[in-house]
């Protein structure tokens, strides 16, 4: 059976627009601001170590103080 040419040409745009169409678009791009790591919780642990080992020392020494 032979196709007419008007019912192939539109057959053919079809099939090319629904190939091209499925094609997907990957895009790896750096973020436009630098990524920010807040290390605030480490720097508050240490001093408060620091602070509770001062503490107890000054408690030792003096023991009336409190």
């Amino acid at each position: 059976m032979v196709r007419p040419a008007f019912l192939v040409i539109p057959m053919v745009m079809a099939l090319a627009l629904s190939i091209s169409a499925c094609t997907p678009t990957v895009k790896v791009e750096a973020p436009p601001e630098p990524i920010t790591i807040n290390l605030n919780i480490k720097l508050d642990a240490e001093v408060r170590l620091k602070i509770e080992e001062q503490a107890k020392d000054d408690i030792n020494n003096n023991p009336g103080l409190f």
